[in-house]
């Protein structure tokens, strides 16, 4: 019997096994912006019908959308998408609500926004609501006078108010989705009323499901669920602008981008990112949304009585922005943040110039400038910018912190309002601490110093207006 051979003795091999193809989902694969990509698609469009090829391209959504946008695998009771502008939060929420009515005739759907208007204008009729989500054969009946929408299989979804917290007592749901939930109105607890109310009314069917869809504000209901996220009761999905970039207009992804990225608010409303507070800030960013006008000031009924330009002038031209902000007061009392123009690392001329265009463009009657950096040189640079205007300069004997504190206050008092969004402004605002520190950003916040001088010369200083005294 010949020996046994002993089998060759085998190195162990180096080489790695190779990694895992990650699979792409359809939506991964339909979008992929690349010479790969641009070939399938061709391919595949070939293959197709006139007819398939239209389906694809308008209706097949699973097959188009973004993973973040497309219900989650795992089993779910609450579902928060929390996305940037322009994402495709609504789309997302019209789809799910299409797909849900299409497939369950005894679906019950509440349909649930800020305001019954932007529940009509954007979560139905709007150019991403439920009915441009909805081909034609499978559109539903809407009757705007009944708040209702009714499908050929017996889905219904009713419209309701987050504002009538009380509407959501009593009716019962199967499934819901709330829009834009961090901007609810929340005076006197109306909007955490709102999702407790329709919570207890999801009582029907096998599995009642809630879709909420919003950008991130510092709000009670957003800080309630991102809290039930983290404990897993919520499955949150969350999305930046950028992704969309493919299908926005380039012109204002690139303006929205050049705007606000390098903001908290561009962290917030383009990354949706919820901006905190900072404890101890003179200013946070719920107060300042409350203080913001909803719509242009109306001029015509109120007509302005003062305006002023202030001016916080840069210790160098290398140094921080040139604070310059345009603010007015009313005849009711109640003063009006019109224009941060603040300018970054510019010269003497050049900030002064600014300052010139900004008091000709407003109609301002007075110029407010902080002297402490400059001295006279700011006067001499402000006349030598052809300011006909009257100039006040004003000396700064106490701390940023300490003479913003008063504003801060006219603010709680609802006495002062911002006609638009000032990010930058902003920020800067949410960073003065009460204590004196400063924690925003930059060195320095010459935009919030130059909005106190501005409020400060039209809410707190004497006006010398005329009076009748009696002997």
């Amino acid at each position: 019997m010949p020996a046994e051979r002993a089998a060759p003795s085998r190195r162990p091999s180096t080489r790695k096994a190779p990694a895992a193809r990650k699979v792409l989902t359809r939506g991964t694969w339909l979008r992929r912006f690349t010479a790969e990509g641009a070939a399938d698609r061709q391919e595949l469009g070939a293959s197709l019908e006139p007819h398939e090829l239209a389906a694809l391209g308008s209706w097949y959504w699973q097959g188009w959308a973004r993973d973040a946008q497309l219900p989650p695998e795992k089993a779910w009771r609450t579902w928060l998408i929390c996305a940037g502008r322009g994402f495709g939060k609504t789309r997302a929420g019209a789809e799910w609500v299409r797909d849900v009515a299409r497939h369950d005739g005894a679906a019950r759907i509440a349909l649930v926004g800020a305001s019954l208007a932007e529940v009509r204008q954007v979560m139905v009729e709007g150019d991403s609501g439920v009915l441009a989500a909805s081909p034609g054969a499978l559109a539903p009946q809407y009757e705007p006078s009944l708040r209702k929408l009714t499908w050929e299989n017996g889905a219904i979804a009713w419209l309701y108010s987050a504002a009538e917290p009380d509407a959501l007592r009593g009716p019962q749901h199967s499934h819901a989705w709330c829009d834009e939930i961090a901007k609810w109105d929340d005076a006197n607890g109306r909007a955490m009323a709102a999702w407790d109310n329709l919570q207890l009314t999801m009582r029907l069917g096998a599995g009642p499901r809630v879709l909420a869809t919003t950008t991130p504000r510092l709000a009670d209901l957003m800080r309630r669920l991102l809290d039930d996220a983290r404990a897993g009761g919520v499955v949150l999905a969350r999305g930046r602008t950028v992704e969309a970039k493919q299908i926005l207009p380039a012109d204002y992804f690139g303006a929205m981008i050049a705007q606000y990225e390098a903001s908290s608010f561009g962290r917030q409303e383009l990354d949706g990112e919820l901006a905190d507070a900072v404890e101890g800030a003179l200013w946070n960013r719920a107060l300042l949304e409350r203080c913001r006008l909803a719509g242009p000031p109306p001029d015509a009924a109120r007509p302005a009585r003062r305006v002023v330009v202030a001016v916080d002038p840069p210790a160098s031209a290398r140094g921080d922005a040139c604070g310059i902000v345009v603010a007015e007061l009313g005849a009711d009392g109640v003063a009006t943040v019109r224009a941060d123009c603040s300018i970054e690392r510019a010269s003497p001329e050049r900030w002064a110039r600014a300052v010139a265009r900004a008091a000709r463009d407003w109609g301002a009657d007075r110029v407010v400038a902080e002297k402490n950096q400059g001295g006279d040189m700011v006067a001499s640079v402000l006349r030598a910018a052809d300011l006909a205007l009257p100039l006040k300069l004003v000396h700064a004997s106490r701390g940023k912190a300490a003479r913003a504190e008063p504003i801060a206050a006219l603010y709680e008092a609802g006495r002062v309002r911002h006609a638009g969004l000032f990010a930058r402004l902003e920020d800067q605002m949410c960073g003065l601490m009460a204590g004196g520190e400063y924690h925003g950003p930059g060195r320095s916040p010459d935009r919030a110093d130059a909005l106190v001088w501005a409020l400060t010369e039209l809410m707190l200083r004497p006006q010398g207006e005329p009076r009748v005294r009696g002997l």
